[in-house]
């Protein structure tokens, strides 16, 4: 399970990067930061390490750590929306369907791991 407040800090960092245009300042804080969160968005430890060394290749790895999170969370949220539709009409197939369709494109470990749990369930349901 990832580190929740270290997901919060990415959140936050980008925020102030992205949206509110602050300048971005590496330190060590922030690589120590990326580099241990890259694994918990599917980038290698080697691709976080290449990134890490210039400020504007590692600013990119901020945008795209933050953004698999982000993209991530807004899909499986969807996802379990739909999902409950799909359960509530007693369509099994469509929900099943459905997981396999979202697990097919996320590539976010924990967000995986959720998935497979909701497979697993609707398959002790058969």
């Amino acid at each position: 399970m990832p580190d929740a407040q270290a997901w919060d800090a990415i959140r936050e960092l980008n925020h102030k990067v992205s949206d509110l245009g602050q300048p971005f300042a590496l330190t060590e804080d922030v690589r120590a930061l990326l580099r241990d969160t890259a694994p918990d968005v599917a980038i290698t430890a080697e691709e976080a390490a290449e990134a890490l060394q210039s400020e504007a290749s590692t600013a990119a790895l901020l945008v795209e750590i933050a953004r698999r999170i982000r993209e991530g969370s807004h899909r499986l949220s969807r996802m379990l929306g739909e999902l409950d539709r799909r359960q509530q009409t007693g369509d099994a197939d469509g929900a099943r369907q459905l997981l396999l369709d979202v697990l097919a494109v996320e590539v976010v470990p924990h967000y995986r791991d959720i998935i497979h749990t909701y497979l697993a369930a609707l398959d002790e349901e058969d």
